[in-house]
């Protein structure tokens, strides 16, 4: 399953706000076995939430958007995503009954533009905070708030699965340019995919398909590399 994420606000294109959600739905995919193949910031802005949506709805499996849900005048990612597919934004009668019935609002304490999505969409019930997320074909939208958009990802979990994969990591102070012969030797010699990330050291990441050639990809460099002590 192949999935792209877009992250909608300009304050995280401003730097006021660490995109935390993004690296977040990576890592809570791959453990799922899915590929995640683009991650796009963009600004609140109509236009390019829909141009984007439009492409990365016809080249993935699905595409994931969080961000600016609710009434507010730079609340556009269900406009956006609306635009997207050529559809309006309307009052969600799901919506609707969800927060009246299970939130506890009253109709009308909520704010103008709260229970409205692109029409025909799916209801995603929103249990740490107001803002319904929805799902239009295979584009989620998430919202922006990290623990409302956890919990709304926990309620679609499950229709996110692909292959597992198992990973080891090797540390080494030796320099990542003179691994390049070991990185292409494990490779060579197993069935693995290989991460090389410097820092204070250079971790090397085996990842396979099944854990014991994982784990024998790691044993093979740890052999073949100076291994950084614990």
């Amino acid at each position: 399953m192949r999935v792209a994420i877009v992250t909608v606000g300009d304050e995280l294109l401003a730097g006021d706000t660490v995109n935390t959600n993004a690296a977040w739905l990576c890592t809570e995919l791959t453990e799922r076995g899915v590929s995640v193949e683009r991650v796009t910031t963009l600004p609140d802005r109509v236009a390019d939430i829909a141009r984007v949506v439009n492409e990365y709805h016809a080249e993935y499996d699905a595409v994931i958007v969080t961000g600016g849900l609710g009434p507010t005048h730079d609340d556009l990612t269900m406009e956006g995503v609306a635009a997207a597919f050529g559809r309006e934004v309307e009052e969600s009668e799901a919506a609707l009954a969800w927060l009246t019935e299970q939130g506890g609002y009253a109709a009308g304490d909520l704010a103008e533009g709260t229970t409205h999505l692109p029409a025909g969409a799916r209801m995603l019930p929103n249990d740490e905070g107001v803002a319904p997320g929805a799902v239009v074909e295979s584009v989620y939208v998430l919202p922006g708030v990290p623990a409302e958009m956890k919990a709304m990802f926990a309620r679609v979990a499950d229709e996110f699965a692909g292959e597992p994969t198992y990973s080891e990591t090797v540390a080494t102070p030796e320099p990542e340019s003179t691994l390049l012969d070991r990185i292409a030797g494990v490779q060579e010699a197993f069935d693995v995919t290989v991460g090389s990330y410097p820092g204070e050291h250079v971790r090397l990441k085996v990842t396979a398909t099944d854990p014991e050639t994982a784990r024998s990809a790691a044993d093979w460099l740890s052999e073949r590399v100076e291994v950084l002590e614990e």
